[in-house]
C-alpha cells in the first residue's frame, strides 16, 4: 500500500489482526521490506505486522535523494500516526537498527519493545565515512551491478553463496532495483547519523539483540557491547549467518524472535 508521508510516497504492507500487538519491521540498506518475508510468514496472525520501505528503497519514492537519518525517523513516526498505532514493537536490522534506536531515543513513549539485529549504536568513525564515500564513487564509475556484487560479499557469510542461492538472488534483485540517487543519499545519511550510545542506559524497554556469528560489518562483539548498555536486553548469536542473519538462518532467527514477542505481547 502507498501512503503520502511527509510529502513523500511511502510503501508498506501489513498482515495479521488489526487489533493485535503491532510489530514494525525496518529493513537494512540497500534493501526493502521484502527482506522480512521469512519473519512475516512465521508471525502468528494474532500479531499486527507492518513492513515498510524506507524512502528511496523498494516501492517508496526516491524524491530528491537528499536524505538524513532524522528524515527516516520522521517517516517512521508519521507512518505510525497514519496507522493509528500508539505503541509498537520495533524490529530493525543494520540501517533499520540505526533508525529504530534513534526513534526510541526521540519518542520513547511510542515503543513497547525493541529488536535490534546486526547493528550498532555508534556513529561512523572516519574510516567508515571514507569507505562510504568510496562506495558512492564506485557506484558512479562501475554501475549498480558491480556495486551489488561487492556489497553482497560484505554482508553475507561465504557459505550463503553456496547453501542459499535464493537469498543471494533476492538481495541482489533488491539492490539493482534501487535508484543510484537513493543509494548515494542513504550512504550520506548513514555517514552523518548521530551516535545513540549515550542514550542506551535510559532505554528501559525489553530488548532483543540478534547477530550473525559471521557478521563482519557489525560483529558479535559490537552486539555484546550494545546489549551490555541496554538495561533489559538479551542477546543471541545466530549460527551459520553473516550480516543478513534473518535470511541466512531464518529458522534460528525466528525461534528467538517469536519467543521474545510472546513474552512482550
Amino acid at each position: 500500500m502507498l501512503v503520502q508521508i511527509n510529502n513523500h510516497s511511502l510503501h508498506y504492507i501489513e498482515q495479521g489482526q488489526s487489533d493485535g500487538r503491532p510489530v514494525v519491521f525496518i529493513h537494512g540498506f540497500p534493501f526493502d521490506g521484502r527482506m522480512w518475508q521469512p519473519q512475516l510468514a512465521a508471525l502468528p496472525k494474532r500479531f499486527h505486522a507492518i513492513a515498510y520501505d524506507v524512502r528511496g528503497h523498494g516501492r517508496s519514492a526516491v524524491g530528491d535523494g537528499l536524505y538524513s537519518l532524522e528524515f527516516f525517523v520522521d517517516d517512521l513516526m508519521a507512518l505510525l500516526d497514519h496507522l493509528k498505532l500508539e505503541q509498537v514493537v520495533l524490529c530493525g536490522l543494520s540501517m533499520g537498527g540505526y533508525i529504530a534506536l534513534r526513534a526510541v531515543e526521540r519518542h520513547r513513549e511510542r515503543f513497547a519493545a525493541l529488536v535490534l539485529c546486526d547493528t550498532r549504536s555508534q556513529a561512523d568513525n572516519d574510516q567508515v565515512r571514507v569507505n562510504r564515500a568510496a562506495a558512492i564513487r564506485a557506484l558512479a564509475e562501475d554501475g549498480i551491478a558491480a556495486f551489488a556484487d561487492n556489497f553482497l560479499k560484505l554482508v553475507l557469510a561465504p557459505s550463503t553463496f553456496q547453501d542459499n542461492p535464493a537469498v543471494v538472488d533476492l538481495l541482489r534483485e533488491m539492490i539493482v532495483a534501487t535508484d543510484p540517487r537513493a543509494i548515494g543519499g542513504t550512504l550520506m545519511a548513514l555517514a552523518a547519523r548521530t551516535d545513540t550510545t549515550a542514550a542506551l542506559p535510559q532505554l528501559d524497554l525489553p530488548a532483543l539483540m540478534l547477530v550473525g556469528e559471521q557478521d563482519r560489518l557489525t560483529p558479535p562483539d559490537d552486539a555484546r557491547a550494545l546489549a551490555g548498555q541496554l538495561p533489559r536486553a538479551e542477546l543471541y548469536v545466530i549460527p551459520r549467518a553473516g550480516h543478513m542473519s534473518n535470511l541466512e538462518n531464518p529458522d534460528y532467527f525466528n525461534e528467538r524472535l517469536l519467543t521474545f514477542l510472546e513474552q512482550v505481547a
